[in-house]
């Protein structure tokens, strides 16, 4: 394929990020695909992608290394052939299939010569294929589909000291990989392989493609890392067996480490080496995320603030060995000076790197595979040792040993299992709990639950800085410190209309809108939507305080993002049908909540009783009332014996109108709210079918501001007359709307001024006041009635608070599914 037959793709000549795909990921030739698919979207022309074995090949060669039957062992390598034949038949085009298939019968047959003559001497090298085999197949496909590229094996440049230690040669290896690559062409190269001193093929332990991966990520001074392996992050337990665990999306260095240690599923214990080494001098984040899924945010692991911090996490290993001697005790580890036998403990934890040691109880805890080293080890130093089967279970996170309240809990927690010690880990990232008996799954989900089960991350972002949104802010820290359900929500974004701060560790709500002052930057929808995307929390708020209809089309964006809204603003709710439909259905889909109770009333619970009402199996039969706090001031207010248009400039001077009074006189604030309540009792409803009188004469609607303003008095003598004819009949003027269903079904909607008797409920309102008047069937004689404040920025930003606390609570009982395909 020529380079401009080669399908689009983002691949560039800069930057430098390593891409590492795991064995599951690589699986059969649809995997495959999908990798391809990965590399072109996320990939540039000098980043470094390794690979693991295509599916279960290491197990097949490490099972026919285990063969003693001739037949047996012809039949096994001929399977393996075929597996490797039927990805490249099926992948590549004729020219490159039959140069893979040439060099695959050339390794068959050094194969079958090493396994005859000299497994031992050879074992390493037979178990190299595997890794060999991919790195050629996916370099091939890259060439024909993508891009230049070379499969690199790397055993010609990547030299440890040796298996145990597997310590790289950093200045070594470092050298010899730059004149491995060839500029202009990304680079396939081997995970799991590598080479010792004497030039010996080496291996680096099971999942050791993952520590191939960020050692050559040092050699080259890499930003970034990315796992794509079968499941989209590390969770806070195996997800095999805890269906609860939730995904951390971020975790600091120490902490990833040390759950690599304590044996998570997905991190190898010593995959973060390489990118902590404190002489590095830059730093070097690592991603896990799902080749299957690969849109999904994943799990960064790097240096991060308080957030991140407070991830928990519960780990075990069984099939462990306690080694127990009376020579081991001491004060502490660091003391262990003072005899030969606690000399010698300090250079066990040193030998046998233990998963746990405590000096004053005099043990250390190994794996069972370690016994038998362990045990000849101390008898040539005359030591009597005390060997006990024990596992171990585990509470992970940032200076977890240091926090007297995650102890007390992990404690208490364990407290049927009666463990033998509670040790805490040197880094203190740890607490680690030893079991006489292997840990079962009842008790790891018993702890991980009793751990986790408030450890939830909900991030909020604020749109709109206004007055209503300046006092919500200035609720928020009280709000935090004192409501359960608010507990581990933070403050993670401030938008006003042009500019934006957005911080994943967390804004101080102190100090919110001074940090805004000082650090918000422009942005566009555009940037907001690609950083929603990939936010980095459990669940994410949006809560819009502006009046922008162009923000509320941002609406299904973050829907289909399965982020929550809470919108003071009326007009996604007030939308035309088809869209409004559209949302609603949107939210059902992904899980999203999206709540707006003071798009109508401010904080008054008029959307909670209206809902309460359907779900309770009533059927309300009509809707009225008074709903704008403007227009309820004007008519309480107006007497006669002031003008109107001299009340209306008094209004807006108040700040009681909105900046163009005739935003208010048009009713379409009003009509738009009883659409809002129409579609919450359950009618399909437009604007259209609710007729809306204009209080401003149409030869006042399309002149300017200021000419309006000038002719307001053309207004007085319209109300001057309502008012007198009302006053005859000891009746008074108020803007009312109202929405009834007769029995048939049908729906009658209307706003407009009317003229009311003075005992009627919506006459004597205090002014700024809305009332709303619910008929149903339950309530049909005597209407229920909500009265009270309808405007101003405590009731509005309470309102908020209220939606707030409301759907945190709601996705305290959230679960997520957590996306498994085949975990090794």
């Amino acid at each position: 394929m020529t380079e401009s037959q080669r399908p689009q793709n983002k691949l560039a000549k800069h930057a430098v990020n390593v891409h590492k795909f795991g064995g599951s990921s690589l699986a059969n030739a649809q995997c495959i695909e999908r990798v391809v698919d990965i590399i072109r979207q996320n990939c540039q022309l000098n980043d470094i992608v390794v690979v693991s074995a295509n599916g279960k090949t290491t197990d097949s060669l490490f099972a026919i290394l285990a063969h003693t039957d001739s037949a047996d062992l012809t039949a096994a390598l001929s399977e393996l052939e075929q597996q490797q034949l039927l990805l490249i038949n099926a992948l590549l085009n004729e020219k490159s299939s039959k140069q893979l298939t040439q060099l695959l019968s050339t390794d068959i047959v050094q194969l079958r010569t090493w396994l005859s003559n000299d497994i031992i001497q050879h074992r390493n090298d037979i178990l190299a294929y595997g890794e060999l085999w991919s790195a050629r197949l996916l370099s091939a496909l890259l060439n024909e589909k993508i891009c230049p590229s070379n499969s690199v094996d790397a055993r010609d440049f990547l030299v440890i000291d040796n298996e145990q230690n597997c310590a790289v040669d950093h200045a070594l290896s470092s050298a010899q990989f730059k004149t491995r690559l060839q500029f202009g062409k990304l680079a396939v190269i081997t995970g799991y392989i590598s080479r010792d001193s004497r030039g010996k093929t080496c291996t680096l332990g099971r999942n050791g493609s993952d520590y191939s991966a960020t050692i050559i990520a040092s050699l080259v001074g890499a930003h970034n890392v990315t796992l794509w392996t079968d499941v989209d992050g590390i969770y806070s337990a195996d997800p095999r067996v805890v269906p609860n665990a939730r995904k951390l999306h971020r975790l600091p260095n120490g902490v990833a480490k040390e759950l690599g240690r304590l044996g998570n599923p997905v991190l190898h214990a010593k995959t973060l080496m390489p990118l902590v080494n404190e002489n590095l001098s830059h730093h070097c984040h690592l991603h896990v995320a799902s080749s299957f899924d690969s849109q999904v945010a994943g799990t960064e692991i790097g240096t991060f603030g308080h957030i991140a911090k407070q991830e928990l996490s519960v780990t075990y290993l069984n099939d462990l060995i306690l080694a127990k001697s009376t020579s081991f005790i001491g004060d502490s580890v660091e003391d262990l000076t003072e005899n030969l036998g606690a000399n010698l403990f300090r250079k066990a934890l040193v030998e046998f790197t233990p998963i746990c040691a405590d000096a004053k109880q005099g043990f250390i805890v190994i794996n069972q595979s370690q016994q038998k080293a362990l045990s000849q080890w101390l008898a040539s130093h005359d030591i009597e040792v005390t060997f006990i089967p024990t596992a171990i279970i585990a509470t992970v996170g940032h200076n977890v040993a240091q926090r007297g309240d995650i102890k007390a809990r992990f404690k208490r927690s364990l407290k049927s299992a009666q463990p033998l010690f509670l040790v805490n880990s040197k880094n203190n990232h740890s607490v680690i709990a030893v079991l006489a008996e292997p840990c079962s799954t009842e008790l790891l989900n018993k702890v991980h639950h009793d751990m986790t089960k408030d450890s939830r991350h909900i991030g909020l972002l604020i749109a709109g800085l206004g007055n209503i949104g300046e006092r919500f802010l200035e609720l928020l820290p009280a709000q935090l410190n004192r409501i359960y359900a608010l507990e581990n929500t933070h403050l993670v974004g401030l938008l006003s209309s042009k500019k934006a701060l957005i911080n994943n560790d967390g804004i101080d709500v102190n100090q919110a809108l001074s940090l805004f002052k000082q650090a918000a930057k422009p942005y566009n929808n555009d940037e907001l939507l690609s950083w929603l995307s990939n936010h980095p929390y459990d669940e994410l708020i949006v809560v819009d305080i502006t009046p922008s209809e162009d923000f509320s089309l941002l609406y299904q964006d973050f829907l289909t993002r399965g982020i929550h809204v809470i919108g003071a603003n009326k007009w996604a709710a007030s939308s035309d049908t088809a869209h409004y439909n559209n949302l609603v259905n949107t939210a059902d889909r992904n899980n999203s909540l999206w709540l707006g109770n003071t798009t109508v009333g401010a904080g008054l619970p008029i959307n909670y009783a209206i809902a309460d009402l359907n779900n309770s199996g009533d059927t309300i039969t009509a809707i009225a009332g008074i709903f704008s706090g403007t227009l309820s001031w004007l008519f309480e207010t107006y007497d006669g014996s002031t003008a109107f248009s001299t009340l209306l400039i008094n209004a807006l001077e108040q700040g009681i109108t909105e900046p163009d009074p005739r935003e208010d006189l048009s009713g379409r604030d009003v009509q738009r709210k009883l659409l809002i309540l129409a579609r919450m009792a359950g009618f399909e409803l437009s604007l259209d079918d609710i007729d809306c009188t204009n209080l401003v004469p149409e030869n006042l609607q399309r002149i300017g501001r200021e000419e309006f303003l000038a002719r307001a008095n053309e207004l007085d003598d319209y109300f001057a007359d309502a008012l007198a004819d009302a006053n005859k009949k000891a009746s008074c003027i108020r803007y009312v709307a109202r929405l009834n269903v007769d029995e048939s079904g049908n729906i009658q909607a209307k706003v407009s001024l009317e003229v009311l008797p003075q005992t009627d409920a919506f006459a004597n309102l205090t002014p700024c006041d809305n009332i709303f008047q619910i008929s149903s069937h339950w309530y049909q004689e005597n209407p229920l009635i909500i009265r009270g404040p309808g405007a101003g920025r405590d009731v509005t930003a309470g309102g908020l608070h209220s939606d707030l606390v409301n759907i945190c609570q709601q996705l305290a009982h959230k679960q997520h599914q957590v996306k498994i395909k085949g975990l090794n």
